[in-house]
Parts: structure tokens; sequence; C-alpha cells
């Protein structure tokens, strides 16, 4: 760690990029199972109880463009702590909508404030850690940030018993005000603050696009939350109206989908020590594209069947995630926070279109899920073949071994 943490120490500021990074899928993943409920609830349709889900991912992408630089003008802990005290009253706003419009304008207004301390969390790591141990603290908040998304929709369906969808969004409030105490103990992390005017600030974004190195990877690693992000947002009507599990039965097989995934990080670090990285990530696209076959083939036959092949697409794209994340962010030296907004930016956007595209044949969940992740596994496989001897990705690649 380049700056000790004296009140958090080292185990403590392990905890708090886990609790702090736990923020996008524990308020994508909580309502989940009351998703279905909702049509109901509000008298409105599938595609509009989605907008839930996809508005919140556009306004958080853009949000991470908003905040990125300016975290590196103000600082770390400004735009964290502002972030979460926005992220609380948005839940608040979300638990007493009246109406799915409301909801879907309280939503925006939660992502929004969201995506500052996902984005300040990323570049926290960035200004504690390089190289190897980078790669380490990243896989280990990866492998227990997904521990969220195993219990989320488990407490989702717990809630759904006792109470209603809105006590969802209340124990997202509790959830930001036991993180900002947190941060109240977090020390400021950046060294060097960009000294132009705000407006200059977020024109640094233009300044890391130049970088053609950093582009070509975003390019590669940005398609891959499509597949994820599409099988979050189909994974509810799948189990629970096309195969007719109950609420708590769907939260069990998002669990076990979850805990498949948590395994990618781990994974990668103990393969990544004999095995060159970029066969791993040649072969988690080349898996992934075989996921996408099974499932449009076979992933109708059974809920048990479908989770046996979605596991395994989930637990490629996350075992990508550490390698192409920490790739990426060697290719700056400088702006950091833009660096990490516009890495964030990208994969909700496409995590977003990977949504919207799932559910234009709302009859054909399951095949429509299987042509992304066959598409996304080609795609992705094919652009990485041409970088993956380039230079700037195993210069890198020897320096973080």
């Amino acid at each position: 760690m380049k700056k000790p943490q004296s009140v958090l120490g080292k185990t403590g500021m392990l905890f708090f990029l886990v609790i702090i990074s736990a923020f996008p899928p524990l308020t994508i993943d909580l309502y989940l199972p009351a998703l279905p409920q909702m049509v109901n609830v509000f008298n409105t349709d599938q595609a509009m109880v989605n907008l839930t889900l996809s508005s919140y991912f556009v306004t958080y992408a853009v949000g991470l463009l908003f905040w990125g630089p300016l975290s590196e003008k103000f600082g770390r802990k400004p735009i964290l702590l502002t972030g979460i005290g926005g992220y609380m009253l948005a839940s608040i706003f979300c638990a007493l909508a009246g109406n799915i419009e409301q909801l879907i304008g309280a939503r925006i207004l939660q992502a929004f404030a969201g995506s500052a301390i996902t984005v300040v969390a990323t570049a926290i790591v960035k200004d504690l850690y390089d190289g190897r141990e980078r790669q380490k603290i990243m896989a280990t908040i990866m492998s227990l940030v997904i521990i969220a998304p195993m219990v989320a929709p488990v407490i989702g369906a717990f809630l759904l018993q006792i109470a209603s969808w809105r006590m969802m969004f209340v124990t997202l409030a509790v959830f930001g005000a036991f993180a900002s105490v947190l941060a109240c103990c977090y020390e400021e992390t950046l060294e060097t603050k960009y000294d132009g005017s705000i407006l200059r600030s977020w024109g640094r974004l233009g300044v890391v696009l130049k970088n053609p190195q950093f582009v070509a990877l975003l390019m590669i690693f940005s398609i891959t939350p499509m597949a994820l992000m599409a099988f979050l947002a189909a994974g509810s009507y799948i189990y629970i109206n096309g195969f007719g599990l109950t609420e708590q039965q769907f939260s069990y097989t998002f669990a076990f989908n979850a805990l498949c995934a948590s395994f990618g990080p781990t994974i990668y670090m103990k393969l990544s020590r004999y095995i060159p990285v970029q066969k791993i990530i040649t072969l988690c696209f080349f898996l992934l594209a075989i996921a996408g076959m099974l499932t449009i083939t076979i992933g109708h036959m059974s809920p048990w069947v479908f989770a046996c092949i979605a596991a395994p697409a989930t637990l490629m794209v996350i075992t990508m995630r550490v390698p192409g994340t920490n790739l990426m962010l060697d290719q700056q030296d400088h702006d950091t926070g833009s660096a990490v907004a516009l890495i964030q930016f990208c994969s909700m956007i496409c995590g977003s279109l990977g949504m919207v595209l799932v559910s234009v044949r709302p009859e054909s969940l399951i095949e429509n899920l299987g042509v992304i992740q066959l598409i996304v596994g080609i795609t992705g496989g094919f652009l990485w073949l041409l970088v993956r001897n380039r230079s700037f990705v195993t210069e890198k690649l020897v320096r973080s071994s």
C-alpha cells in the first residue's frame, strides 16, 4: 500500500473498498425478485418495469463521466461523501414512489449518485496499489463483492414475504448510512490534484481517449458486460414466468450463478501463475461463445440446465474483468479518475444495450440471451487475437507478473 491508512489500516481499507464496490450489485440485484410483481403493483407492463433497470444503467454510465474527472480535481473523499449522501436520499425517494414513473425518476437520481461511489472506489485502488499487488487486491474485492448478488436476491425475496418491495430500498438507504461511517474514516489517497478549471477537468476525458492503446483495450473489454447484464435483465422473467419458479426459488438459482462467478477472480490469479494471461483471456471468450450456443440449443429444457449454462458464462465474464481492467489502467500513468470513468461508462452502456436487446422478443428470452453470449464471445475473441501480442499488452503483463 503506497499510502497507509492510520484509521482504517490495511485490513479495514480492504473492507471499506469491498463495501463501496458493492453498491452496484446490491442496488441492482436486491429487487430483482420483485420485478414480475411490480408489473401488477403499478398496473404497467414488463417494458416499463425494465426501464427501472435500463434507465439506471444509462444514468449511472453518464454519471461516471461527470464524477470521475471531478475526483481528480477535488479529491476522492469529497466526491465519495457527496455520492453516498445523494444515494441515501434517492433510495428513500424510491421507497416512497407512488407510480412507475416516480420510481424510474428516483432510480435515475440513485444511479447518478451511486456512480460517484463506484468511480472513486476503483480510483482508490489505482492510487494505493501497483502491479501484481493491484491485481490481487482487485481479485479479492471482486470475489467478495460477488457475495452481494448471491445474498441480495435471497434477502429481496425474504423482504417480499415479510414486507413489500419498498422495504428493499429502505435497506439500501441503511447500507448507504453504514458506508458513510466508513467513508468518514477514509483518508484522502489522491496525492496531486488537478489544478485546472472544472470544465478543463472534464476535458481530461478527451486526453485519455487520445491514447490508442487504451481505446483498443476499451473496445474489447467493454462488450463483455453485455452478456452479464442481459442475463440480469432476463433472468427473473425466465425463471419465474418461463420455468414457473417462485421468487424464493429464483433467488437460489441466482445465488448459484453468483457463487460460481465468485470463483472467477481467484481462478484467474491461480491460473496466471502458470498460463500466460493472453491465453486465459482467449479461452474465456471461446467458452463464452460455447455457452451461447448451448443456451440457444438446450437452455429451454429445464431451469437447472439453463442455470448450469448461465453460471459458466457469467464466470467467464468475471474472470476477464481483473486482467482487462488492470491492463486498461496500466495504459494511463495519469488521469486515473477519467480513465476509470471511461472504462465503467463503456461497460455500463454496453451492459444497458445488452439489457435492451435481450428484451426485443419477450417471448424468446432464452434464445435472445444465447445469441448475445455467442456474439460477444466471437467478436471479443477476434478483437483480442488482434492485439494480444502487441507490445502495449505484453510489456504491461510482464511488469505486473
